[in-house]
Protein backbone atom coordinates (compact mmCIF):
# COMPACT_ATOMS: atom_id res chain seq x y z
CA UNK A 1 0.00 0.00 0.00
CA UNK A 2 2.88 2.41 0.70
CA UNK A 3 3.91 2.18 -2.96
CA UNK A 4 0.36 3.10 -4.03
CA UNK A 5 0.32 6.14 -1.75
CA UNK A 6 3.83 6.97 -2.95
CA UNK A 7 2.88 6.92 -6.62
CA UNK A 8 -0.24 9.04 -6.12
CA UNK A 9 1.96 11.62 -4.38
CA UNK A 10 3.89 11.90 -7.68
CA UNK A 11 0.86 13.03 -9.64
CA UNK A 12 2.44 16.36 -10.66
CA UNK A 13 6.04 15.23 -10.32
CA UNK A 14 8.57 17.83 -11.46
CA UNK A 15 6.31 19.13 -14.24
CA UNK A 16 6.62 22.81 -13.33
CA UNK A 17 10.38 22.71 -12.72
CA UNK A 18 10.95 20.91 -16.04
CA UNK A 19 8.74 23.41 -17.88
CA UNK A 20 10.63 26.37 -16.42
CA UNK A 21 13.97 24.79 -17.29
CA UNK A 22 13.00 24.04 -20.90
CA UNK A 23 11.59 27.53 -21.39
CA UNK A 24 14.82 29.06 -20.05
CA UNK A 25 17.56 26.82 -21.52
CA UNK A 26 20.38 29.20 -20.59
CA UNK A 27 19.39 29.52 -16.92
CA UNK A 28 21.70 27.05 -15.18
CA UNK A 29 20.02 27.55 -11.79
CA UNK A 30 16.65 26.47 -13.21
CA UNK A 31 18.33 23.56 -14.99
CA UNK A 32 19.96 22.33 -11.79
CA UNK A 33 16.76 22.82 -9.79
CA UNK A 34 14.78 20.74 -12.29
CA UNK A 35 17.38 17.97 -12.24
CA UNK A 36 17.46 17.91 -8.43
CA UNK A 37 13.67 17.72 -8.15
CA UNK A 38 13.53 15.08 -10.88
CA UNK A 39 16.13 12.95 -9.10
CA UNK A 40 13.88 12.70 -6.03
CA UNK A 41 11.07 11.29 -8.17
CA UNK A 42 13.47 9.09 -10.14
CA UNK A 43 14.58 7.46 -6.87
CA UNK A 44 10.94 6.49 -6.30
CA UNK A 45 10.58 5.22 -9.87
CA UNK A 46 13.64 2.99 -9.39
CA UNK A 47 11.97 1.57 -6.26
CA UNK A 48 8.88 0.69 -8.33
CA UNK A 49 11.10 -1.01 -10.91
CA UNK A 50 12.95 -2.97 -8.21
CA UNK A 51 9.59 -3.99 -6.76
CA UNK A 52 8.57 -5.38 -10.14
CA UNK A 53 11.77 -7.46 -10.18
CA UNK A 54 10.93 -8.83 -6.74
CA UNK A 55 7.46 -9.77 -8.00
CA UNK A 56 9.03 -11.60 -10.95
CA UNK A 57 11.19 -13.56 -8.52
CA UNK A 58 8.47 -14.33 -5.97
CA UNK A 59 5.59 -15.30 -8.25
CA UNK A 60 7.14 -18.52 -9.66
CA UNK A 61 7.82 -19.73 -6.12
CA UNK A 62 4.20 -19.12 -5.11
CA UNK A 63 2.85 -20.72 -8.27
CA UNK A 64 4.93 -23.84 -7.81
CA UNK A 65 3.49 -24.42 -4.34
CA UNK A 66 -0.05 -23.65 -5.49
CA UNK A 67 -0.12 -25.30 -8.92
CA UNK A 68 2.14 -28.35 -8.75
CA UNK A 69 -0.47 -30.51 -7.02
CA UNK A 70 -1.03 -33.23 -6.11
CA UNK A 71 -4.53 -32.06 -5.18
CA UNK A 72 -7.15 -30.47 -7.47
CA UNK A 73 -6.91 -26.63 -7.51
CA UNK A 74 -9.68 -25.93 -4.99
CA UNK A 75 -8.32 -28.42 -2.46
CA UNK A 76 -4.74 -27.26 -3.03
CA UNK A 77 -5.74 -23.63 -2.45
CA UNK A 78 -7.60 -24.64 0.69
CA UNK A 79 -4.56 -26.52 2.00
CA UNK A 80 -2.18 -23.65 1.11
CA UNK A 81 -4.37 -20.77 2.26
CA UNK A 82 -1.50 -18.58 3.48
CA UNK A 83 0.25 -18.79 0.10
CA UNK A 84 -3.03 -18.26 -1.74
CA UNK A 85 -3.58 -15.07 0.27
CA UNK A 86 -0.06 -13.94 -0.63
CA UNK A 87 -0.77 -14.40 -4.32
CA UNK A 88 -4.12 -12.63 -3.91
CA UNK A 89 -2.43 -9.65 -2.24
CA UNK A 90 0.11 -9.50 -5.07
CA UNK A 91 -2.64 -9.50 -7.71
CA UNK A 92 -4.51 -6.80 -5.79
CA UNK A 93 -1.37 -4.66 -5.54
CA UNK A 94 -0.63 -5.05 -9.26
CA UNK A 95 -4.13 -3.91 -10.20
CA UNK A 96 -4.01 -0.91 -7.84
CA UNK A 97 -0.50 0.14 -8.84
CA UNK A 98 -1.21 0.06 -12.57
CA UNK A 99 -4.44 2.02 -12.10
CA UNK A 100 -2.49 4.68 -10.17
CA UNK A 101 0.30 4.70 -12.78
CA UNK A 102 -2.21 5.35 -15.57
CA UNK A 103 -3.29 8.51 -13.73
CA UNK A 104 0.28 9.71 -13.22
CA UNK A 105 1.83 10.70 -16.59
CA UNK A 106 4.42 12.76 -14.71
CA UNK A 107 6.32 9.52 -14.00
CA UNK A 108 7.33 9.11 -17.63
CA UNK A 109 7.90 12.83 -18.14
CA UNK A 110 10.22 12.99 -15.13
CA UNK A 111 12.15 9.94 -16.21
CA UNK A 112 12.51 11.26 -19.76
CA UNK A 113 14.07 14.42 -18.30
CA UNK A 114 16.37 12.25 -16.20
CA UNK A 115 17.53 10.39 -19.31
CA UNK A 116 18.02 13.72 -21.07
CA UNK A 117 20.33 14.71 -18.21
CA UNK A 118 22.31 11.49 -18.68
CA UNK A 119 22.56 12.15 -22.41
CA UNK A 120 23.92 15.65 -21.77
CA UNK A 121 26.49 14.32 -19.32
CA UNK A 122 24.88 16.13 -16.37
CA UNK A 123 24.12 12.91 -14.48
CA UNK A 124 25.74 9.47 -14.13
CA UNK A 125 26.96 8.25 -17.50
CA UNK A 126 28.51 4.89 -16.60
CA UNK A 127 27.41 1.81 -18.53
CA UNK A 128 25.51 0.66 -15.43
CA UNK A 129 23.64 3.98 -15.15
CA UNK A 130 22.68 3.90 -18.82
CA UNK A 131 21.63 0.24 -18.72
CA UNK A 132 19.48 0.78 -15.62
CA UNK A 133 17.91 3.88 -17.17
CA UNK A 134 17.05 1.88 -20.30
CA UNK A 135 15.50 -0.93 -18.24
CA UNK A 136 13.43 1.46 -16.14
CA UNK A 137 12.32 3.32 -19.26
CA UNK A 138 11.04 0.07 -20.80
CA UNK A 139 9.25 -0.70 -17.53
CA UNK A 140 7.48 2.68 -17.54
CA UNK A 141 6.62 2.46 -21.24
CA UNK A 142 4.20 -0.41 -20.60
CA UNK A 143 0.64 0.84 -19.98
CA UNK A 144 0.38 -1.63 -17.09
CA UNK A 145 3.97 -2.28 -15.98
CA UNK A 146 3.25 -4.38 -12.89
CA UNK A 147 0.77 -6.56 -14.78
CA UNK A 148 3.44 -7.02 -17.46
CA UNK A 149 5.88 -8.17 -14.77
CA UNK A 150 3.29 -10.49 -13.21
CA UNK A 151 2.30 -11.96 -16.58
CA UNK A 152 5.94 -12.39 -17.63
CA UNK A 153 6.75 -14.13 -14.36
CA UNK A 154 3.78 -16.47 -14.76
CA UNK A 155 4.62 -17.27 -18.38
CA UNK A 156 8.24 -17.90 -17.40
CA UNK A 157 7.01 -20.24 -14.67
CA UNK A 158 4.99 -22.19 -17.23
CA UNK A 159 7.91 -22.31 -19.69
CA UNK A 160 10.43 -23.40 -17.07
CA UNK A 161 8.25 -26.32 -15.92
CA UNK A 162 7.47 -28.13 -19.20
CA UNK A 163 6.39 -31.29 -17.38
CA UNK A 164 3.75 -29.36 -15.44
CA UNK A 165 0.57 -28.98 -17.53
CA UNK A 166 -0.31 -25.35 -18.30
CA UNK A 167 -3.81 -26.25 -17.16
CA UNK A 168 -2.56 -26.56 -13.59
CA UNK A 169 -1.77 -22.83 -13.59
CA UNK A 170 -4.80 -21.63 -15.53
CA UNK A 171 -7.16 -23.87 -13.55
CA UNK A 172 -5.75 -22.44 -10.32
CA UNK A 173 -6.36 -18.87 -11.53
CA UNK A 174 -9.87 -19.76 -12.70
CA UNK A 175 -10.56 -21.36 -9.32
CA UNK A 176 -9.46 -18.20 -7.50
CA UNK A 177 -11.85 -16.20 -9.71
CA UNK A 178 -14.71 -18.59 -8.84
CA UNK A 179 -13.91 -18.67 -5.12
CA UNK A 180 -13.75 -14.86 -4.89
CA UNK A 181 -17.01 -14.55 -6.82
CA UNK A 182 -18.72 -17.10 -4.57
CA UNK A 183 -17.51 -15.34 -1.41
CA UNK A 184 -19.00 -12.05 -2.57
CA UNK A 185 -22.19 -13.50 -4.11
CA UNK A 186 -23.06 -15.81 -1.22
CA UNK A 187 -25.19 -13.93 1.34
CA UNK A 188 -23.83 -16.13 4.13
CA UNK A 189 -20.16 -15.64 3.23
CA UNK A 190 -20.56 -11.98 2.29
CA UNK A 191 -22.33 -11.13 5.56
CA UNK A 192 -19.19 -12.09 7.48
CA UNK A 193 -16.97 -9.75 5.45
CA UNK A 194 -16.06 -6.15 6.03
CA UNK A 195 -16.55 -3.76 3.12
CA UNK A 196 -12.78 -3.66 2.68
CA UNK A 197 -12.53 -7.45 2.44
CA UNK A 198 -15.43 -7.60 0.00
CA UNK A 199 -13.77 -4.97 -2.20
CA UNK A 200 -10.48 -6.88 -1.99
CA UNK A 201 -12.18 -10.09 -3.18
CA UNK A 202 -13.71 -8.29 -6.15
CA UNK A 203 -10.36 -6.81 -7.17
CA UNK A 204 -8.59 -10.17 -6.87
CA UNK A 205 -11.36 -11.79 -8.91
CA UNK A 206 -10.84 -9.27 -11.72
CA UNK A 207 -7.05 -9.41 -11.47
CA UNK A 208 -6.95 -13.21 -11.72
CA UNK A 209 -9.35 -13.13 -14.68
CA UNK A 210 -7.00 -10.73 -16.48
CA UNK A 211 -3.96 -12.81 -15.58
CA UNK A 212 -5.72 -15.97 -16.79
CA UNK A 213 -6.41 -14.22 -20.09
CA UNK A 214 -2.71 -13.43 -20.50
CA UNK A 215 -1.61 -16.99 -19.73
CA UNK A 216 -4.20 -19.22 -21.41
CA UNK A 217 -3.64 -19.69 -25.14
CA UNK A 218 -7.32 -19.12 -25.95
CA UNK A 219 -7.95 -16.50 -23.28
CA UNK A 220 -10.73 -15.96 -20.78
CA UNK A 221 -13.44 -14.86 -23.20
CA UNK A 222 -14.02 -17.84 -25.48
CA UNK A 223 -17.14 -19.93 -24.96
CA UNK A 224 -15.07 -22.80 -23.57
CA UNK A 225 -13.58 -20.62 -20.83
CA UNK A 226 -14.23 -21.84 -17.27
CA UNK A 227 -14.71 -18.20 -16.19
CA UNK A 228 -18.25 -16.83 -16.28
CA UNK A 229 -17.63 -13.28 -17.51
CA UNK A 230 -21.25 -12.18 -17.16
CA UNK A 231 -21.30 -13.25 -13.50
CA UNK A 232 -17.97 -11.50 -12.86
CA UNK A 233 -19.22 -8.26 -14.43
CA UNK A 234 -22.46 -8.44 -12.44
CA UNK A 235 -20.48 -8.82 -9.21
CA UNK A 236 -18.34 -5.80 -10.09
CA UNK A 237 -21.42 -3.69 -10.86
CA UNK A 238 -23.35 -4.81 -7.78
CA UNK A 239 -20.59 -4.92 -5.18
CA UNK A 240 -18.48 -1.84 -5.94
CA UNK A 241 -19.00 1.90 -6.02
CA UNK A 242 -17.79 4.48 -8.52
CA UNK A 243 -15.08 5.21 -9.52
CA UNK A 244 -13.89 1.68 -8.68
CA UNK A 245 -16.65 0.07 -10.76
CA UNK A 246 -15.53 1.74 -13.98
CA UNK A 247 -11.86 1.21 -13.12
CA UNK A 248 -12.34 -2.56 -12.77
CA UNK A 249 -14.51 -2.90 -15.88
CA UNK A 250 -12.01 -0.84 -17.87
CA UNK A 251 -9.22 -3.06 -16.57
CA UNK A 252 -11.00 -6.07 -18.10
CA UNK A 253 -11.61 -4.20 -21.36
CA UNK A 254 -8.21 -2.65 -21.86
CA UNK A 255 -5.59 -4.63 -19.92
CA UNK A 256 -6.69 -8.15 -20.85
CA UNK A 257 -5.01 -9.75 -23.86
CA UNK A 258 -7.87 -11.29 -25.85
CA UNK A 259 -10.97 -9.16 -25.18
CA UNK A 260 -10.67 -7.06 -28.35
CA UNK A 261 -9.56 -9.96 -30.56
CA UNK A 262 -11.74 -11.55 -33.22
CA UNK A 263 -11.89 -14.80 -31.25
CA UNK A 264 -14.02 -13.09 -28.58
CA UNK A 265 -17.72 -13.62 -29.42
CA UNK A 266 -19.78 -10.47 -29.98
CA UNK A 267 -22.16 -11.65 -27.27
CA UNK A 268 -19.26 -11.62 -24.80
CA UNK A 269 -18.12 -8.15 -25.88
CA UNK A 270 -21.68 -6.95 -25.43
CA UNK A 271 -21.47 -7.78 -21.71
CA UNK A 272 -18.99 -4.92 -21.32
CA UNK A 273 -20.50 -2.62 -23.94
Amino acid sequence: MSAIKNITACILGATEEIRQSLQNPHDLALRDLALNVVEDFVARIRCYFELSLRIEKLVPELLWDLCSGPLPPEEQLDRKQALARQLARLVDFVLDFDAAKMCTPALQNDFSHHRRGIGLGLLGTSATDVELANSVSLFLAAPTPMLSSLSSATLEFVRSHPTLPVGNTTDTLATIVSVCRYMVESPEASSRMTDATRSFCVRVMVGCLILYDHIDENGAFVRESPINLRAVVNVVKEQTQQPQTDALLNAIRYTSKHFTQASTPKSVRAILA
